[in-house]
């Protein structure tokens, strides 16, 4: 059986305290003197029952904040030869750019710190905040030389869409050190998760955040990202896979229309999102049946597309696989293998410099 890569686990911050050391005097001071408890996680309630396993919660109800535990439920079971961290914080909610640069920061060396150094198997993602392009910069030219940092993590609820050229910057820098860019549900709390305003209920929120990824895509797409940076990879992160195939209809429907307006696009963009954009499988949303898991991997006509993930520690799957029963078996492994070393190019450097 093939060892997989897991492209998405999220360490648990145990609070605000843990970042404490990887703070400089001023930000620690500043902590302590504005009296923040700890910052706001990104739209997953500690609480909720899809937030962790109900059998993997501690006394505190929450799971994963340390290398032995995550290991021991996530990794060791399936036998995973590498996994990416992206730790889910609220360092990109903070209004002031500076106290949310200096979150970020201690966000970083912490999981290098904690995490990284402990367990040869584990990569990461840069979190950067998102509040300041040339502080995102900043960020990824910092930990670029540690080629166990292995993408660069933006949130699908952004301040401003994802394509637009203020932003390009960090493509540029992205795509120079070789880095994909994983766009990631959650949310920076600057605009509702919906168009029409904000939700009452968590279910909302959690299905809306489909209609985000949806609308930085197009972004991405329309905006010329993807023809400025031919060589740049966008990972879609919990986004779910079902939306994809009627979205590529619509897209390149109108597109035939209005290609006058976007003639950097000038190939379809179905051919160019099948090429350049990548979806991790938890939280998978397809059909129980494997007939109709088949046709959806048919509809999105790559099988290239979907990385293997676990989602972990949020519960998504039930029993012990993330993996949708009745994959063809070499599907299955170029999921869990061949897709993700294709994506993430530092993968194949087993051997990483610090």
């Amino acid at each position: 059986m093939t060892a997989p890569i897991d492209c998405d686990l999220h360490p648990v911050v145990p609070g605000i305290k843990a970042l404490m050391p990887y703070l400089d005097d001023h930000w620690r001071d500043t902590v302590v003197r504005r009296g923040i408890e700890d910052l706001t996680t990104i739209s997953y309630p500690s609480r909720n029952p899809l937030s962790f396993r109900q059998d993997w919660r501690d006394g505190s109800g929450r799971t994963g904040m340390d290398v032995k535990t995550l290991t021991a439920q996530a990794l060791d079971p399936l036998g995973t030869q590498l996994a990416i961290l992206s730790p889910l914080y609220g360092v990109q909610a903070q209004f002031s750019e500076d106290l949310g640069a200096a979150m970020t920061r201690a966000l970083n060396d912490w999981i290098a710190k904690e995490w990284l150094d402990r367990d040869s198997r584990l990569r990461a993602s840069i979190v950067v905040p998102m509040q300041n392009v040339a502080m995102c910069v900043e960020e990824i030219e910092r930990l670029a030389p540690d080629r166990r940092f292995v993408q660069v993590l933006l949130l699908a609820g952004s301040e401003t869409t994802l394509g637009r050229r203020a932003n390009w910057p960090i493509y540029e820098a992205a795509q120079r050190h070789g880095l994909p860019i994983g766009i990631h549900a959650g949310s920076m709390f600057r605009h509702p998760v919906t168009a029409v305003g904000w939700p009452t209920t968590y279910t909302e929120d959690y299905i809306n955040q489909a209609g985000a990824f949806q609308t930085q895509l197009g972004s991405l797409l329309t905006e010329g990202v993807f023809a400025k940076f031919p060589e740049l990879t966008v990972v879609l992160m919990e986004s779910g896979v079902t939306w994809l195939p009627a979205y590529f209809w619509r897209l390149t429907k109108f597109w035939k229309g209005l290609r006058s307006e976007i003639p950097w696009v000038s190939d379809p963009p179905t051919s160019i999102i099948r090429e350049r954009v990548r979806l991790t499988l938890q939280p998978f949303d397809g059909p129980p049946d494997a007939a109709s898991v088949m046709r959806l991997i048919e509809h999105l006509g790559s099988d290239e597309m979907i990385l293997f993930s676990t989602d972990y520690p949020h519960w998504q799957y039930d029993g012990a696989d993330p993996m949708p029963e009745g994959l063809d078996p070499g599907l299955a492994a170029k999921i869990m293998e061949e897709n993700p070393l294709k994506t993430y190019v530092r993968l194949k450097e087993r051997e990483t410099t610090r």
